[in-house]
């Protein structure tokens, strides 16, 4: 982490430590903002336009219980994300915090050097039991190709 991007509290709620050690916090955007530092990076997964933050932000066009609406684009702001948690702090957010976010924080895994079969029950040791919550998004996430 830089000197001006201290990292997430690692026993904070939401977030999630991946194998390499980068941290990222999954939340729901129906909840209020948690206390404490801000994220540096957000990535915004819901169906319609979420309203404007105070830090760079991505909004990838993903209805709930459903797939990205542009899923080349989706793998693309994951893979953003997952590069700015090296030395920022990244948090990925849905309405509810838990099928989206937890779908992706899996795809995160995944390209953190998680086996894409084994990132589901990843993220639901270390993030949320119940992450992942279609068997579109465990196959997703199942597909999902960790390679630059």
């Amino acid at each position: 982490m830089t000197e001006t991007t201290p990292p997430w509290d690692a026993l904070a709620t939401g977030v999630l430590r991946l194998p390499s050690g980068r941290l990222v916090r999954g939340r729901g955007l129906r909840k209020p903002l948690p206390e404490g530092p801000r994220p540096a990076f957000a990535l915004h997964l819901l169906g319609r336009r979420p309203p404007p933050v105070d830090w760079d932000s991505i909004w990838v066009r993903w209805p709930d219980f459903r797939l990205p609406a542009d899923r080349e684009a989706a793998a693309e702001a994951l893979r953003e994300a997952w590069t700015r948690a090296g030395s920022e702090r990244v948090e990925v957010a849905c309405g509810g915090g838990v099928g989206r976010t937890g779908t992706a924080l899996a795809c995160l895994a995944v390209l953190d050097g998680v086996p894409a079969g084994e990132a589901v029950a990843y993220v639901r040791a270390h993030y949320s039991p119940r992450a992942v919550e279609t068997p579109w998004q465990r196959r997703y996430v199942g597909r999902f190709v960790g390679r630059f």
